[in-house]
């Protein structure tokens, strides 16, 4: 990385002031003169610049010199140089992970072998609309842990004019740094071990302007309470503060918001308790209904529901509603874990940071995500909180036109749907909309600014009529209510909104890298089953049309470009020859588990294991990259050959 001229110019006067300052000039006249007295003699040679070079070795002044130099602050001057956003009216933090220590699930774990694939940890931030992330390390009861982010700290803006903003104005940001670790496993499989909000104001009372502690990360779920390891962390401001803030004033500034989140919530909780009975005097069945208006996040806190959802613009990164839930949708589904028997369901809504760190959630993750989404593209979206068949609960998204329509959205899949009430007071013999959405009942509908309990006489949704102005339908809570505890900066317990990231992965060479894989595991299946294997790489080309609009397809819901494949497909092979082709979606790019999964298809193991005259096997991969890196994987093996009968 080359430094630009008058960046340049800067690191040399940094360097220069250090000499300076040691006096460098002065150590070397003295050992000068010492070698120079040294070396005269009878036999006396003139002094080379080597020797010279190695008597100030054999002194050690060289040493003393990158020692007093302080090499490392030169570093972090060169970090700071290089980064194209410092400028002199903003202020950074850096945060530094020395250590991990203490991680005691992983006592027993034995070193990982040079080139052995192992679990790994990474360690991921947000702060003010900034995210990072660190490099995976091999997970172990000390996991190398070791890496700096460098934070904006006034993220929007550079304070009043051209004035750095000051130690006062950053006592009152009392945004977190959350922390997320998350473990992969050598299978791809990633898990949730802590998730942290760290408060980051002790820097302001330091006189040196940096601070250095542990940070004790607890479990999460069922284990919230126990601890599952401890980073060593160092917070440095840069520049340092020239007056810094009392131990004093910023504990008591934190007691404030303590005691302002607290009794906030205190009178929700009252407020709660009285909307309820209230609603269960409308009718005594209500008690049954899905009605959800807290919900317990990874650290087991109880949360009002509607905190989970958020205004959430994506940016150029997601292009459409329909495109947003699609990428919903490859977030992979999996339950929260349950500890022990019962079959119970774990109650565990993530936080948003989280979700996307991790990669995979429950519905409610996903359904808070994509109404959040929705909102963001300026769409009536809200929550829904009901049942699928066989009572199972589940959480999907629900959005109103300007016309009245009402269509769901299922978060996990991206299907939509429209809703259609039948009407019970109408004739027996007048038609009634036949259900077509597969959710039976939904009790409460939320976003981030109204919830709404259903109170009319069945919770079926086919019956259900979503007319949010009828109070006699539908009993709502106060907004303002909901807003004095879910407003963004109501309480200093909300977790902040992160922005999603954009793709990092490379779609195309993603794409070649594992066609070539899947290939070589192609190969070697038949090879073991005694068969030779010839590609067709005219064919397998083609392929790339149709997965291209099985995708668009599943963004947008229109089936197009069919015609074209098929057409293509016609003309590439011969008559008398016969095409077989299997199209499969995967959200990973892990080429053996995809085959593997393939070989289970019994219509894909007859392609794959296809035998016969002038027999030719193409296969494609084409790789979709979304936000967060989330990638749908579509793979296509197709065959052709001269039929006999």
């Amino acid at each position: 990385m080359s430094l630009p001229p008058e960046k340049a110019s800067e690191l040399k006067q940094i360097i220069h002031n250090h000499l300076l300052k040691m006096d460098i000039h002065g150590k070397i006249r003295e050992v000068l003169s010492e070698v120079v007295r040294d070396e005269q003699g009878p036999a006396h040679q003139p002094l080379s610049e080597a020797d010279f070079l190695r008597a100030l070795q054999r002194r050690g002044i060289i040493d003393d010199v990158m020692k007093d130099l302080h090499f490392t602050q030169v570093v972090k001057d060169i970090l700071f140089l290089l980064s194209a956003n410092v400028g002199p009216s903003r202020r950074y933090l850096y945060l530094q992970v020395l250590a991990g220590k203490a991680f005691l699930e992983h006592l027993q774990e034995p070193e990982p072998l040079p080139g052995q694939a192992c679990s790994t940890f990474t360690l991921y931030l947000h702060f003010r609309n900034q995210r990072f992330r660190s490099k995976p390390v091999p997970c172990a009861c000390e996991p190398d842990l070791k890496e700096g982010f460098l934070l904006e700290i006034h993220r929007d803006g550079m304070g009043e004019g051209t004035k750095m903003v000051d130690a006062t104005t950053m006592l009152s940001m009392c945004d977190p740094v959350h922390l997320v670790l998350i473990k992969t496993d050598t299978s791809s499989e990633t898990t949730l071990v802590s998730s942290y909000f760290l408060d980051w104001r002790a820097v302001l009372s330091s006189p040196s302007g940096k601070t250095c502690f542990a940070v004790e990360l607890m479990g999460v779920g069922s284990e919230c309470k126990v601890p599952a390891g401890v980073l060593t962390v160092s917070l440095e401001l840069y520049p340092p503060l020239t007056e810094t803030l009392s131990t004093d004033i910023i504990s008591t500034q934190q007691s404030l918001e303590r005691q302002r989140t607290a009794e906030k919530e205190r009178l929700f909780l009252v407020y709660a308790k009285q909307w309820w009975r209230e609603f269960l005097e409308i009718r005594p069945s209500h008690k049954s209904k899905m009605v959800k208006i807290f919900a317990q996040d990874e650290n087991g806190v109880n949360r009002p529901v509607c905190s989970y959802v958020r205004v959430l613009r994506a940016g150029r990164l997601l292009e459409s509603p329909r495109q947003a839930a699609r990428f919903v949708s490859l977030l992979a589904h999996e339950k929260a874990p349950v500890v022990g028997g019962g079959g119970g369901k774990q109650e565990q809504w993530c936080t948003l940071m989280a979700f996307l760190c991790r990669g995979k959630g429950d519905c409610e993750d996903h359904a808070t995500l994509l109404c959040s989404l929705l909102l963001g593209f300026g769409l009536d979206s809200y929550v829904c909180v009901g049942t699928k068949a066989k009572g199972v609960p589940h959480t999907w998204v629900l959005t109103r036109g300007t016309d009245g329509s009402i269509t769901f959205w299922e978060s996990l899949t991206a299907h939509r749907y429209l809703h259609r009430p039948i009407d019970p007071d109408a004739p027996p013999l007048a038609p009634q909309p036949k259900p077509s959405s597969p959710y039976r009942t939904v009790g409460c509908i939320f976003n981030h600014q109204t919830f709404l309990a259903n109170c009319q006489p069945s919770d079926a949704v086919d019956l259900c009529v979503f007319d949010f102005q009828n109070q006699s339908r539908w009993k709502a809570m106060s907004e303002e209510a909901l807003k004095s505890v879910c407003a963004p900066g109501s309480t200093t317990s909300l977790p902040p909104l992160p922005p999603l990231c954009a793709p990092t992965l490379d779609p195309a060479a993603t794409s070649n890298q594992l066609e070539l894989e899947m290939r070589y595991l192609v190969s070697e299946h038949r090879k073991d089953l005694g068969l030779a294997t010839v590609w067709d790489d005219h064919l397998s080309y083609l392929l790339s049309s149709a997965l291209s609009a099985y995708e668009l397809e599943r963004c947008t819901g229109v089936s197009c470009g069919n015609e074209e494949f098929q057409d293509a497909v016609r003309r590439a092979v011969p008559d008398g020859h016969t095409f077989k082709g299997f199209p499969i979606n995967f959200l990973h790019c892990n080429a053996r588990r995809a085959f593997a999964t393939c070989l289970r298809s019994p219509f894909c193991e007859e392609i794959v294991c296809c035998r016969g005259d002038h027999m030719r096997l193409a296969v494609r991969v084409r790789v979709f990259v979304y936000p967060e890196n989330t990638c749908a994987v579509w793979l296509m093996f197709a065959c052709k050959y001269l039929s006999v009968l």
